[in-house]
């Protein structure tokens, strides 16, 4: 007779110490001690890991040059920017290199070329073995990294899947609608709910109002209205939706300019 196997939670609580090690996380702020070099930082990192000094030295002067940051080696972290905290902070992450590793909002306040910067270390990170759990604000950053997608709404996951799933979801097509006329904007999405039956959405600046449409000969009639009600349209297209509109559409957050710092 075959033994019996142990339960995933037995096992977990077996082997804590190994299940520890093979985790790290890099949190919202940097865990850096803010008066060292960034250098000095993975070197003492390294032999709290266990490396000996001629190999503490080589892994910190590894990772400084992997995060391409080694420029910065020998300023203090308190001198850094944000992009190159960020980095070194990741970097102070993979000392020993886990088999999982949880990304706290990594790219929260960098500039778009930090950012960008950091989204290709996350990748390589990945295509290297290492299971990457990330959180993050920005629905075009998990669109760009991700695998698979869970969506957060008040502290209960509500859909989960790729993000081609995700945006089958809600829908082929999303309506784009920029009107030339900034004072007529209110009464164009208006008219948009009214026709295609669903709660239209704005950009950051309000320029652009986008609602999901049935089909493109519906979309094609609610045009149509809007030149019959004396409102010019400065452009328009048909498209996908994006993340944020899957977001807003799963969550029924019925204007994405009611609330400019909303975030998932």
């Amino acid at each position: 007779m075959a033994a019996r196997p142990r339960s995933t939670a037995t096992d977990i609580q077996a082997a804590a110490h190994d299940l520890r090690r093979s985790i790290a996380m890099t949190g919202q702020f940097a865990s850096l001690d803010e008066d060292l070099t960034g250098r000095e930082n993975l070197i003492l990192l390294a032999k709290l890991w266990g490396f000996k000094g001629r190999a503490a030295r080589e892994r910190a002067d590894a990772l400084l040059g992997a995060f391409e940051i080694t420029d910065a080696a020998h300023r203090q972290v308190k001198n850094y920017s944000g992009g190159m905290r960020r980095k070194l902070d990741v970097a102070a992450s993979l000392v020993v290199t886990p088999d999982v590793l949880f990304l706290d909002e990594p790219t929260t306040g960098l500039d778009p070329s930090a950012r960008k910067s950091v989204w290709r270390m996350i990748r390589e990170l990945a295509d290297s073995g290492v299971t990457i759990l990330l959180t993050t604000q920005y629905l075009e950053e998990a669109d760009q990294l991700a695998a698979r997608i869970a969506v957060i709404d008040h502290g209960r996951q509500i859909a989960e899947g790729t993000s081609r799933e995700l945006k089958a979801k809600v829908g082929s097509g999303f309506l784009h609608v920029t009107v030339a006329d900034p004072a007529r904007i209110e009464a164009a999405a208006c008219l948009l709910e009214q026709r295609l039956g669903g709660v239209r959405q704005r950009s950051a600046e309000g320029a652009v109002l986008a609602i999901k449409a049935p089909s493109p000969a519906v979309a094609i009639a609610a045009l149509a209205a809007l030149t019959e009600a004396g409102i010019e349209v400065e452009g328009f297209a048909m498209a996908a939706p994006s993340l944020d509109e899957v977001f807003f559409a799963l969550t029924g957050n019925p204007h994405a300019d009611a609330d400019a710092g909303a975030q998932p």
